[in-house]
């Protein structure tokens, strides 16, 4: 299996209506504060021998001010020499939320599998996640919601409930319909009017 690259993986999540933070590559610092928009920003060092871009030293967050940007993008790349080849991301700031993971992967037996659970740092730290095989219906979406502990954490409304429901249909048709044989969007930030996929990981 191949890794995606991170700008097609975003293009595939939007041709199927699955909305994430607003990214792009940038090739310098000059590029990233144009990127920006006078907005917060975060910048990631993207690499495939640096499978965990926090724990090497690869993120930088909430970057406000141009001086900001330009000292982070320069720390940046500097540090990411050692996992080269790499490509600098941009990304807007997420709003705050709660962290979900969406993820899939192919059984030899059953198929595409999707799973859902408290994501972030919690997908380890709690192991609350419900899978399915694909295709899923939207009853099977529902029972994975409610078969969470987490899932009045996760959806505390009707409102909520109808969001996620609705993401994992559209990831399920996603990962159904494409050659895509791994998935992991960790995390989707889910708030109180929408929710953004702020990390894509695919394998074909």
């Amino acid at each position: 299996m191949t890794l995606i690259d991170y700008m097609e993986g975003y293009r595939i999540l939007k041709k199927y209506g699955i909305n994430s933070v607003e990214s792009a590559y940038v090739e310098s610092a000059d590029e990233a504060v144009k990127f920006s928009k006078g907005k917060s920003i975060v910048l990631k060092a993207i690499s495939q021998n640096a499978l965990h871009k926090s724990r090497s030293g690869l993120v930088a967050l909430n970057l406000s001010s141009d001086r900001e940007i330009r000292s982070a993008y320069n720390a940046l790349t500097k540090r990411a020499q050692e996992f080269k080849p790499f490509k600098v991301l941009a990304q807007h700031m997420a709003k705050n939320g709660v962290e979900v993971i969406i993820g899939g992967n192919t059984d030899q037996q059953f198929g595409k599998l999707i799973l859902m659970g408290l994501g972030g740092i919690y997908v380890e730290t709690f192991k609350d996640v419900a899978t399915r095989v694909c295709p899923i219906s939207r009853r099977d979406a529902m029972s994975m919601l409610m078969q969470l502990k987490s899932h009045k954490v996760i959806a505390p409304d009707a409102a909520a409930e109808k969001r996620v429901i609705g993401l994992l249909l559209k990831t399920s048709k996603m990962f159904e319909n494409t050659n895509i044989k791994e998935l992991d969007l960790n995390p989707v930030i889910m708030h109180s009017n929408g929710y953004e996929a702020v990390d894509i990981r695919m394998l074909d």
